[in-house]
């Protein structure tokens, strides 16, 4: 059985982790990591000038960041794992990694965001148990 525990910097996401490696122990488990690439801002007719590729840059450190941490955790679950960073809209990429990886199964934090934005931008974790072509377990 494969399984496939998507996290982001998240309390949610860190016990979705811990959740994964208790609940799923001796399966294949991949860590999944998705860099969300930031759009363009603008400000009326002003347009902002960013290096997205210094943007970019820094969050796949924070990524690579978040995957040493995940290891160190599959280390102390005896778990061996496989850590993966994709670039693109986080449910959309983790839908379809699960798709084109058989993933038999998904574990997600109930949400990254808080307040506001988690209402106005939608929730990950809702869309992801809409689309997802195995079973989701969603952890709070």
């Amino acid at each position: 059985m494969g399984v496939l525990i998507a996290i982001d910097d998240s309390d949610p996401a860190r016990k979705a982790l811990e959740h994964g490696f208790s609940v799923h122990p001796g399966e294949d488990i991949t860590v999944l990591h998705v860099l969300n690439p930031p759009e363009s801002a603008t400000y009326g007719e002003a347009r902002m000038y960013v290096d997205w590729e210094e943007v970019m840059e820094d969050r796949r450190e924070r990524a690579e960041e978040l995957l040493d941490a995940a290891r160190d955790r599959a280390d102390d679950h005896d778990a061996p794992v496989v850590t993966e960073v994709v670039v693109g809209r986080p449910a959309r990429a983790i839908v379809e990694y699960a798709e084109e990886h058989d993933v038999d199964h998904v574990v997600i934090g109930s949400h990254g965001r808080s307040g506001v934005s988690r209402v106005l931008l939608g929730s990950v974790a809702e869309s992801v148990v809409r689309r997802s072509p195995c079973p989701v377990t969603v952890v709070r």
